[in-house]
């Protein structure tokens, strides 16, 4: 109903390329505690995978947002959530406001480059004290003799450890309100620029990440993305990109959980009878589905919304919200049925139990996010 001949031929690409390069290894990757994505970013963009939208001149594909979504649902098909973050990270969250308004020059050199997978791109808002309320960040950008000094730390920053830039809001005046803020693209080599431990998480371990130190960092001020003072609402902008590339892989995972489930208790024999023969685990499942069918609609909804070029920012927070519900009830539910043998490290249950958790933090805590759909009615 919504996918073409050419849209399949993409999701074959994107899956063969998952099937042969990608999960193979990541335990491996996951034990490691990172991924290389230099090397995978790089086979990536050789296949044209992180452009999809964006515009020809940079290499980019061109292409609409069923493309996207395509893409975006292949990911879910990675055995550890957070390599999938991670690749969202360089096409959805560090590089969407240098395509819609970076100069030339950033465009060049940086989203080309993030294009072709030659460099790893991460965005820089979080801080020690704001999160979620990212008005409160501390981190300074300060004009002086054609560059900005930027002073501050960053904290979580997802790819932290193998980036080359930084897609980085600061804020460049002391003034109350939202218009006292920069977004910066900010080269990792710079002197200053300091990458501070690895940070050791509860899930999403095969992606790195760090804590960032800018100590009198000198950015040039071309690297400024937009103008002084538009930095605040780029970012929220960055942040709808953000959000809404959560919902496909979400969505597809919970669906392969589920399907990896099924495959062990039609097996698992207790008291005489295959598991999938009690009745509450076929409804428990039965209900589940019926969930992941409405989250996949309202994906496809916002789809057609964006095709249109209407604002989906109340429809991708109500999406946002519905998958990380869904997904970590689906995971904690499903290695419920695992049993003991679920409550192993060694069974990909586990990970994807403690991958979906993050799910509910990252991107906008569930609570703001509930709080954003309330403002947004009114309330």
């Amino acid at each position: 109903m919504y996918f073409t001949k050419g849209h399949d031929m993409v999701r074959r690409a994107v899956s063969d390329f998952i099937k042969k390069e990608i999960n193979p290894y990541v335990d491996q990757w996951e034990e490691d505690g990172i991924a290389p994505l230099k090397e995978i970013f790089k086979k990536m963009g050789n296949l044209g995978f992180l452009g999809i939208r964006y515009d020809p001149r940079y290499g980019g594909q061109g292409l609409d947002y069923w493309y996207d979504t395509v893409f975006l649902e292949e990911l879910g098909h990675i055995q550890a959530l957070g390599l999938s973050v991670a690749i969202t990270v360089q096409t959805h969250m560090a590089t969407p406001a240098i395509a819609e308004f970076g100069n030339e020059h950033l465009k060049e050199t940086y989203l080309k480059a993030a294009i072709a997978g030659e460099m790893i791109g991460a965005i820089a808002v979080t801080e020690p004290g704001a999160g979620s309320d990212v008005a409160a960040i501390q981190t300074t950008a300060r004009k002086n003799n054609g560059n900005y000094i930027i002073n501050g730390s960053k904290m979580y920053i997802t790819n932290g450890t193998q980036a080359d830039f930084y897609t980085l809001l600061a804020r460049t005046s002391d003034e109350p309100g939202y218009h006292s803020f920069g977004l910066f693209v900010v080269p990792a080599d710079l002197p200053g620029v300091t990458v501070g431990r690895k940070l050791d998480k509860l899930g999403i371990r095969i992606s790195d990440t760090a804590e960032l130190f800018f100590d009198n960092v000198r950015v040039p001020t071309e690297n400024m993305i937009g103008n002084e003072g538009e930095g605040f609402i780029l970012q929220m902008g960055q942040f709808q990109h953000e959000r809404f590339s959560l919902l496909p892989f979400a969505c597809i995972a919970a669906r392969d959980i589920i399907d990896m489930t099924v495959e062990h208790i039609r097996q698992r024999v207790v008291f005489g009878k295959p598991l999938i023969k009690k009745q509450v685990l076929r409804h428990r499942l039965a209900d589940w589905l019926t969930e992941i069918e409405c989250l996949q609609q309202l994906i496809y909804h916002i789809v057609r919304m964006k095709e249109a070029g209407l604002d989906a920012t109340r429809e991708v927070s109500m999406g946002k919200l519905i998958a990380s519900k869904v997904l970590i009830k689906v995971a904690d539910g499903c290695l419920q049925m695992y049993g003991g043998l679920g409550f192993m490290n060694e069974m990909l249950i586990s990970r994807y139990y403690r991958d979906a958790r993050g799910l509910a933090i990252g991107g906008g805590a569930d609570e703001v996010i509930s709080d954003v759909i309330a403002k947004l009615e009114g309330y």
